[in-house]
Parts: structure tokens; sequence; C-alpha cells
């Protein structure tokens, strides 16, 4: 019974991504792919697609538990729709997600938290803090972006290491989440035929925070989003997050990235390697693989 929900998802996704991508397309919703050097129009916003799947597949093993999660991934999902179409600030991003966070705070979580075998009881103050990581998962998600499948592709092994380490509800929901991602992910890797928008990162963000949350592995979840926390340091800390205003990646003649003028992670990587976009992609991916291995030999030694 567990596999169908995830299969369920990933049918859906790579059914309705090309057909959402049309519409988007046909709709005029659609942005330049900047790393490449014919800079082709994609359709943005596939991550509606997410938003259909997820739900539909899930649906069938509904639970009280399940449906609160579905609730907020779907608010998120809005919250990414209302940025696709307008733009919005990175504050006005924060507020909103802080919003739709709020019914995390009433899921009724036990308020112990595991930090690595020692146990803090956070007490009054757990909600809050449930609110706080998922609002912090979403927005460091939708941050570590811009590079076809590198959002999707580093979700989908978080998705998987959390199904690892979890179970019963909170399991289902991380599998469910890693067959709709993949799914999406065969239209969103390179070259890119849709990008997922903020619709598709914020709610991939927000899912795992969720299934942290509902599943009690908020330490694990935490060392798993290393790479977003750095991206979010260095930029905070080198351009306050202005990185539009200094320029962006370059793509050389020879496909090779140039690394953007501002601090970032990703820059990081582009000056101590020679990379092209799946090349960066993919070194971002091993990252994340080398910290779910140890993630997942971590808490089975515990």
């Amino acid at each position: 019974m567990i596999a169908a929900a995830p299969l369920i998802g990933l049918t859906l996704t790579l059914i309705l991504t090309p057909y959402i991508a049309a519409r988007m397309k046909r709709a005029g919703i659609i942005g330049r792919d900047i790393h490449k050097m014919d800079l082709p129009e994609v359709a943005e916003m596939g991550g509606v697609a997410i938003l259909l799947a997820f739900p539909v597949a899930l649906s069938p093993f509904m639970s009280e538990e399940i449906a609160r999660v579905i609730l907020v991934f779907l608010l998120f999902g809005v919250v990414g729709i209302i940025d696709d179409l307008t733009n919005l600030r990175q504050l006005h991003k924060v507020v909103l997600s802080l919003v739709v966070s709020v019914p995390v705070a009433f899921f009724g979580v036990a308020p112990e938290v595991n930090v690595f075998g020692y146990t803090i009881n956070l007490g009054i103050l757990y909600p809050v803090f449930a609110a706080l990581f998922v609002t912090g998962s979403a927005n460091l998600v939708n941050l570590l972006a811009g590079f076809n499948g590198l959002e999707m592709g580093t979700s989908a092994v978080i998705l998987g290491v959390l199904a690892a380490i979890t179970d019963g509800d909170a399991r289902l929901v991380a599998l469910t989440g890693l067959g709709t991602v993949l799914g999406f992910l065969w239209w969103n890797r390179y070259p890119a035929r849709v990008f997922p928008g903020d619709t598709g990162t914020l709610s991939a963000g927000a899912l795992i925070g969720l299934i942290a949350i509902t599943g009690k592995v908020e330490a694990y979840a935490a060392l798993l989003l290393i790479p977003h926390f750095l991206d979010f340091m260095i930029k905070a800390v080198g351009v306050r997050f202005g990185v539009r205003r200094h320029g962006r990646t370059k793509v050389l003649p020879d496909g090779t990235l140039q690394a953007p003028p501002y601090p970032s992670f990703l820059g990081t990587i582009m000056k101590r390697v020679r990379v092209t976009e799946p090349k960066l992609v993919a070194v971002v991916w091993l990252i994340e693989l080398t910290l779910g291995l140890l993630v997942w030999a971590l808490h089975r030694s515990l």
C-alpha cells in the first residue's frame, strides 16, 4: 500500500507537467533560461503540477495528520503562485510564509526535539519553533535555485532520506513527495522544458519542513539543509540578498560557467571547479547525497 501513493504521484507529474508547461507558455508565463547561450524561453510555474499531483496521490490514504500537511503544503503553493505572478520582495515572501505556517503551530506535535540522542523539551515554545522551521525550510529551498534540476534534485534526495528515517504517515508523505518531485524532475532536468517557479520550490521546501515536524526528525532535516543554509548566510552577509543589482552568472563560449560577482554557495563551487550547468547541478546533488548518507548512518547509530 505504501508504494501506491508515490507511484500515483510520479505518474501524475509525468503526465501533468508537460500539459501545465504548454498551458503556461500559451498564457505567456515564461522565463528565459539565462544559463544557456541562446537564452531559450521556458515555461514558468510548472510547480502547479506538483500542487495538483501530491494531494491527489495521498487522497486514498488520508488521515488527519496527512490532511493537515496537505493544507499547509497547498498554502505555500499559493504564496508561490503570488510570487511568480507579482515578483514579491524577499521580505514580503517571508512574511506571507510565516502567515501560512500558522496552522503548523496547532498540529499538536510533541514538544520534544531529538538532537542526535539528546532530548530538548521546548514546551510552549515548540509551536512557534515548528512554524518557523517550516517557513525556514521553504525559503531556504527557494533560495538555492536557478539551474536546471537543482531545486527538485536536492529536494528529491532530502525527501528520500527523510522517508528512510521516519515511519507511519510521515514516511508515506515523504515517499509520495519523492515520487511527485521525481516525476517533475524528468521535465525539469537539463535542458529544462519547464521551471518549477516559486510555486514549486516553496511548496517542496515547506513539505520538507512539514515531514521533519510530523516525523520528529527536525535536527536531521536541518543537517540536510546545510547547503541551503550556507547559501543563505553567504548571501545575507555578502550582499543582503541584493543579488540582482550585482550581476549574474555568465555562460562562457565553451559552455562553462563564470561565477557571479556576488558571494554565494554556488559561486564558490564555480570559482574552485570549472563546471558547466549540468556538472554544477551534479556536484550539488552529490554534496546533498553525501549529507543524506551521513544523516542516515547517524540516525541508525543513535
